[in-house]
């Protein structure tokens, strides 16, 4: 009986404390989509253990897991085997494919009436583009971008063009694009004009020309798209003519990953990729360089790009206000500017730029806010349903026009009719 009393007092004891010595209440991961390593990674790590500081009962890791495509996969196949992270950074364009997969949650369920207007309704129109649908908010922006064109000043001067000038146009691209490519006595081309990249992601640089040109490839529903209208039409024959007619850039495909360093190297003059690479760009290349908003044609326009976080449904409520707490956090001002300016990536909501800290950033660096000034004429993205499939048949429109292998109508006819398709069973 003694040993038994010993026994049942010693667990009341490991109970007692226990409760005053708990385990973290709250367990949360999320996935984010980086290698290892790299001023993302660092600020991630930098950030989450602040919040950690400012909140000991949650533990929260960050689990680095690849590109967007490998994070995204890992994602859904930890959601579809019942273990999800409860938080993750992926692509704005992945907001359908997730709905339709049943993983995710809006973050609406949530929040307050009033968070719902100050915070939700605090973010840049066009970046909510691609995290709404259906009147529900189901992606918060944070690693978002757009693409804008770099110049290089020293070849602009050296062309005999204002360096302090960047095309405004498509006609002026073309006219500074053929002062700025240089050939060698062999008619060897050793500087192109312009390079824009159509292997990676050639659907949203591609989309840089045809918002400008007055098209939006899909609507908000994500059940139909418009790929064979005139005005994108338009936009793929002059892509295919900057290199065909005007001979001021590379044939052929052009990848995406080299193109900083392609930069660099003086292989192209101007090149257009994602202000994502603007802390790239003004730590490495070896040259006085400007940011520009894309040129425009009937209008200006460019699309927005990058991540959002979503709120997992396979989580507890606890783990779930908690990881919505934590999101609030992270894109607030103070937070959100330590994250833009360590990374090049736009602070997604306006009061950010109103903080000293990314009043000086600005001062200090102007072309830091060429992109957040785009954000006026940006639209989203292009996302569907079975946004996969859709966006593979647009790939390779764009693909086999730039190889000569279609006409740029052919091309989206055919592209169009295959989106058709896929997409009927949504509308």
């Amino acid at each position: 009986m003694f040993a038994n009393f010993l026994k049942t007092a010693s667990v009341a004891a490991l109970a007692t404390v226990a409760s005053l010595n708990p385990a973290y209440a709250v367990d949360l991961e999320f996935y984010f989509p980086v290698a290892v390593g790299g001023a993302a990674a660092d600020t991630i790590e930098q950030l989450t253990a602040e919040y950690a500081q400012a909140n000991p009962d949650v533990n929260i890791t960050a689990i680095y897991a690849g590109s967007y495509s490998d994070a995204g996969q890992k994602a859904l196949t930890a959601a579809r085997g019942g273990t999800p992270p409860q938080l993750s950074v992926l692509l704005s364009t992945q907001m359908f494919a997730l709905i339709d997969e049943d993983v995710i949650v809006p973050f609406d369920d949530y929040l307050s009436e009033e968070e719902k207007a100050d915070w939700i309704g605090g973010f840049y129109p066009s970046f909510m583009e691609n995290s709404q649908t259906g009147g529900k908010t189901y992606g918060i922006p944070f690693q978002r971008s757009t693409p804008v064109l770099y110049w290089n000043k020293e070849a602009f001067k050296a062309a005999g063009l204002d360096p302090d000038v960047a095309p405004a146009n498509w006609d002026e691209m073309v006219e500074m694009g053929k002062a700025l490519t240089l050939k060698d006595d062999a008619g060897n081309v050793t500087q192109w004009g312009v390079r824009i990249p159509s292997a990676g992601f050639p659907y949203w640089l591609f989309q840089g020309l045809s918002t400008p040109a007055g098209a939006i490839l899909a609507n908000s529903d994500g059940n139909k798209v418009n790929f064979n209208d005139a005005k994108v039409v338009e936009a793929l024959e002059y892509l295919v003519d900057l290199s065909k007619t005007h001979e001021i850039m590379q044939p052929g495909s052009i990848e995406w990953g080299p193109t900083p360093k392609a930069f660099f190297e003086g292989e192209a003059a101007m090149v257009w990729t994602t202000t994502g690479n603007l802390t790239n760009m003004r730590n490495n290349a070896p040259f006085d360089f400007g940011v520009a908003m894309l040129p425009a044609k009937e209008r200006r326009g460019a699309p927005t790009g990058g991540g959002n976080f979503y709120l997992f449904k396979d989580s507890s409520d606890e783990q779930k206000e908690a990881a919505v707490d934590f999101v609030q956090w992270i894109t607030a001002p103070e937070q959100a500017a330590t994250w833009s300016i360590a990374t090049g990536y736009i602070a997604p909501r306006a009061e950010t730029w109103e903080t000293d800290k990314m009043k000086a950033y600005a001062a200090d660096f102007p072309p830091a806010l060429v992109a957040r000034d785009q954000l006026e004429f940006a639209v989203a993205e292009l996302s569907t349903f079975e946004n996969g499939k859709v966006t593979q048949a647009f790939n390779d429109a764009l693909a086999a026009a730039i190889a000569g292998e279609m006409t740029a109508q052919q091309a989206l006819d055919e592209a169009q009719a295959k989106a058709e398709r896929i997409l009927k069973p949504y509308q």
